[in-house]
């Protein structure tokens, strides 16, 4: 109970802040349909994608991916303000110890992903033919990517004490993560090089696996890609919480 009530009031606490900027909440939905009508249909006139019915359907699965990151890294990396205002310092104070403090801010940033990415979710019998447990699939799957992305959200946050580079990791991360991953543009198209970072991007797997969770042919494999995703993530975990604690307490504090 030690660490579970910390980290229930974390989520709690992040959640509430979030549902107050609705600013944020609507702009990241209009961003995704923006892509997603404005980009779409566009190259709808000039793209063909084998094995994708039009540009759109082959983007779409990309963009429910790009709700989702764009939700969740940005709640994650709004820790930045909790530090510059002293708030982290408290949290990581507490006798729960710093593993709690992140897991509570990864699960609320997880959460609000699984928002942003399943309003777009929920639009995808407009562009394809799909079953039931298609929507299913494509919503675990929906999860693990807002789940990863979180991750990586705090991983960037953890290293930043100031919210003026706020703005730039959105421009020097944010959407590089999203360019090379396959979710605008098939990977195998890109030059050689291009696709070597493709596959260091955990979201080339996020998008992938979500292309074959809505019936599009993928390029990785579901089990690679969720074999990825899973050493990614405990990876990226250890480094946030060796970032945010340098005297390494990886266990609670208080404990024998």
């Amino acid at each position: 109970m030690r660490v579970v009530t910390p980290v229930y009031g974390i989520v709690a606490r992040d959640l509430g802040r979030s549902l107050r900027q609705k600013g944020r909440l609507f702009g990241g939905l209009a961003r995704s349909f923006m892509w997603l009508l404005l980009v779409g249909t566009g190259y709808n006139a000039i793209t063909r994608i084998e094995g994708a019915a039009s540009y759109q359907a082959f983007v779409y699965p990309g963009i429910v991916v790009m709700a989702a990151l764009f939700g969740a890294m940005l709640t994650a990396i709004s820790t930045v303000y909790d530090r510059e205002f002293g708030m982290l310092r408290l949290m990581l104070a507490c006798p729960a110890g710093t593993m709690a403090v992140l897991t509570g801010r990864a699960l609320s940033a997880t959460l609000v992903g699984i928002v942003q990415g399943g309003a777009v979710l929920l639009c995808g019998p407009l562009l394809l033919d799909l079953t039931a447990g298609q929507l299913a699939a494509a919503a675990a799957v929906l999860a693990v990517a807002a789940a990863s992305s979180s991750l990586l959200g705090l991983l960037v946050a953890a290293p930043l004490r100031s919210v003026e580079n706020f703005a730039a990791v959105v421009n020097v991360v944010l959407f590089p993560l999203l360019f090379v991953s396959g979710a605008l543009y098939p990977t195998a198209r890109m030059p050689l090089w291009l696709r070597g970072a493709a596959r260091l991007n955990p979201v080339t797997y996020q998008v992938d696996l979500m292309r074959v969770a809505l019936g599009l042919p993928g390029e990785l494999g579901v089990v690679p890609s969720l074999l990825t995703l899973a050493i990614t993530s405990l990876v990226v975990f250890g480094l946030a919480a060796w970032l945010f604690d340098p005297e390494h307490r990886f266990i609670r504090r208080g404990a024998p």
